[in-house]
């Protein structure tokens, strides 16, 4: 009669410990693609998640000693390619994969990285121009950020001295790639700020992939760019590259060749542009000059009319001028008057009775009243007369009036007209 074996009888313990043996055997570096969700960072540094697809999903867990090489922030939605081993969670006896890597499907881990840093930063205004600082036309002192063996620092310092020879340059050499780049870079801008006395500082390298530019994607480099006092020209890569320390730059170049050309003018350029400031200046100043001497001159002119004692002057000119022409119209009037006058007088002497005087005649008058003797009968012997003469005068009394008639000539002499002989005495 056979014997019947007794099945084997297992623990919950041995059964998980069997199936997780099995499977870590089995499963052990699998690649998993997925749609990540339930993402949690744990305050030990731990990442929890699911990883997703149109029907299943299943747990998974990056340890904080894996998870410190990302370069991205993981988060829910995106699509992932992981890397690790299926496990089981004895305690829960639930099955989940320990992922050692994972990079976005379909982009770059850098790229993306990139991508979420620039989101950031640009929401908390460390792109805005606002905030970015103008660079010196003419910096006196010139800092450069780069590795001391690239053609980077080569095409800076060879630009510069054919722009402008003498121009003070310090070179503080970094690495520029790798691990320890972004940390020397931070250091550098700390401490060509705590030094001072540079104008502007300058951070290069030449061109390269994602990968070799990494350390100007950097955070810290970012942040310490934002914090430099002094102006930073961000030239890294090549014309078409665009790194995080680009747009927090106080200027973008798109080579180091480039940011050389930008931080100073040529020499030649400087001067010439002097002497045509020179020239316009001048032309102005005489301009202005012109204007305000003209200005000055109508001001003084008004003062001059302002001030009493010109006003007095200029009321004396003009009293004097009125003088003058008031005196030449009197003189004029005069003298007309005066013809006037003497051509009247000519009149006036040729209608004059006393005119007949000098011609022999003489005219006798009765006084004491003067009246003209016309006729002889206004008179009587013994009456006193005064007979004028065209020379003196002769008193005489009346001793005999004759009486004639007035068309015979006086037997004493010629009488006037009208008149009656008188003997006088």
């Amino acid at each position: 009669m056979a014997t019947i074996p007794l099945p084997k009888i297992y623990t919950i313990s041995d059964l998980t410990a069997e199936i997780r043996a099995t499977l870590e055997d089995s499963f052990a570096g699998i690649w998993v693609t997925g749609e990540m969700s339930n993402f949690h960072q744990h305050s030990s540094g731990h990442m929890y998640f699911s990883l997703k697809d149109e029907t299943s999903q299943i747990r998974a867990v990056m340890f904080r000693t894996a998870n410190r090489q990302l370069k991205f922030q993981p988060k829910d939605g995106l699509a992932l390619l992981v890397y690790g081993e299926l496990s089981v969670y004895e305690r829960r006896g639930e099955y989940q994969i320990v992922a050692e890597y994972m990079e976005p499907k379909g982009l770059g881990a850098l790229q993306l990285a990139f991508e979420q840093l620039k989101e950031r930063l640009q929401a908390e205004g460390l792109f805005d121009d606002a905030r970015k600082r103008p660079i010196p036309m003419l910096p006196r002192r010139i800092g450069v950020i780069t590795s001391p063996t690239g053609a980077a620092v080569r095409d800076i310092l060879h630009v510069l001295r054919r722009r402008f020879a003498g121009v003070d340059v310090l070179i503080y050499p970094v690495a520029v790639q790798g691990d320890q780049a972004a940390p020397e870079i931070v250091e550098a801008l700390g401490e060509l700020n705590r030094r001072g006395g540079l104008d502007v500082v300058i951070v290069a390298r030449g061109g390269g992939s994602i990968e070799d530019l990494q350390a100007f994607n950097e955070e810290m480099v970012a942040r310490a760019i934002a914090a430099s006092r002094i102006p930073v020209i961000s030239a890294v890569g090549h014309e078409i590259d665009y790194t995080i320390a680009d747009f927090v730059a106080d200027l973008r170049a798109p080579t180091p060749s480039a940011a050389a050309e930008l931080v100073i003018a040529r020499q030649d350029e400087l001067m010439q542009r002097i002497d045509d400031l020179g020239s316009r200046m001048a032309g102005i100043m005489r301009s202005r000059l012109h204007g305000l001497g003209v200005r000055i001159g109508g001001l003084d002119r008004h003062l001059r009319l302002l001030n009493p004692i010109e006003r007095i002057r200029v009321q004396r000119r003009c009293l004097s001028d009125r003088w003058q022409n008031l005196t030449a119209l009197a003189d004029r009037r005069l003298t007309a008057f005066h013809s006037r006058l003497q051509t009247t007088a000519g009149k006036l002497d040729a209608l004059s009775p006393l005119a007949i005087l000098h011609r022999g005649y003489s005219i006798c008058l009765r006084l004491p009243g003067h009246e003209i003797v016309k006729d002889g009968s206004a008179v009587k012997p013994g009456d006193l007369v005064e007979v004028r003469l065209h020379r003196g005068r002769l008193r005489c009394h009346v001793r005999e009036v004759q009486a004639e008639s007035c068309h015979e000539p006086s037997r004493g002499g010629p009488a006037l007209s009208g008149s009656t002989g008188l003997t006088t005495g």
